[in-house]
């Protein structure tokens, strides 16, 4: 027997009395939320609601309302009918665009944003990986948003890393990360177990070169997806700069705990506690 679901209600066409609509709705926390869905291409829900909301069922309600508003677009990458169903995942909508152009005040078509292009992450191979990268940085915000002591005072895409550095390294996200008044400039490798080490030995000339471009520390900072992998990739990782570290941590795991191990040995660090290490640095 077949079964018939409902059809969802069409979502309105973009025009003027839509935008119109859009602009009397967002709030400031939406209009964060935009932008850094524009800055690093997708999110997921849970992710958002590390952002900005203190529940998940808070953040479904405010991102179905930004759906239906064409704000935000949303799918769910298929893992086969045998596995569980992937979360949302959310990228810019049209009318979403529009707000990012009129806060930028440029022509939507000077955002090289395509729609199309959002959507098209669920089939890429990358999409795993960017994700994971972009819930290191939303997991800090986290931490960040529980207590006025701790900020994420910086986090760039990998696209703004590669336009600022491409011609050394390519990092796959900077950020600092500021707590009980120390500062911690970090550059991020996001890595998912498939490099061999010869591939992770061979980008350490790179961030050498980057560390001598010197101005206060800043560390070089590896995330492993197991105990194993970490510890076979820091055979390969001797000759990187001085300051760089490693870790394990799960998707969405907290990256101010003690879970960073300095490539000389010692004892895992907070992340905080790293602002007391080191003197190389990278301009940002």
């Amino acid at each position: 027997m077949s079964i018939h679901l409902p059809a969802l209600p069409p979502r309105p066409r973009l025009d003027e009395r839509l935008l119109l609509r859009v602009a009397s709705r967002l709030t400031d926390r939406d209009r964060l939320v935009i932008r850094l869905i524009f800055e690093h291409r997708v999110l997921t829900t849970s992710q958002v609601c590390d952002i900005a909301f203190d529940s998940l069922r808070k953040a479904q309600l405010r991102l179905n309302v930004l759906y239906e508003l064409r704000v935000v677009d949303r799918f769910r990458p298929f893992r086969g009918p045998e596995l569980p169903s992937q979360p949302y995942h959310w990228v810019l909508d049209e009318a979403g665009a529009a707000v990012v152009a009129a806060e930028l005040e440029v022509d939507p078509k000077a955002l090289r944003w395509r729609r199309e292009r959002g959507l098209a992450l669920a089939t890429t191979a990358t999409l795993r990986h960017r994700v994971g990268c972009n819930g290191f940085f939303t997991a800090l915000l986290r931490e960040a948003r529980r207590t006025p002591a701790r900020r994420l005072g910086a986090w760039w895409s990998a696209s703004r890393c590669a336009a600022a550095w491409g011609e050394l390294a390519h990092p796959d996200g900077y950020g600092v990360w500021l707590e009980a008044g120390r500062r911690v400039p970090f550059l991020l490798e996001w890595d998912c177990g498939t490099e061999p080490g010869e591939r992770l030995a061979a980008k350490l000339p790179g961030y050498r070169s980057l560390a001598r471009l010197a101005a206060s520390p800043t560390w070089l900072l590896f995330r492993f997806p197991s105990a194993r992998r970490e510890a076979d990739a820091r055979k390969a990782l001797g000759g990187g700069p001085e300051l760089l570290a490693t870790a394990v941590l799960a998707e969405g795991a907290s990256p101010r705990e003690p879970v960073w191990l300095p490539i000389d040995g010692g004892r895992r660090l907070r992340l905080a506690e790293m602002a007391q290490t080191g003197s190389g640095v990278v301009r940002a």
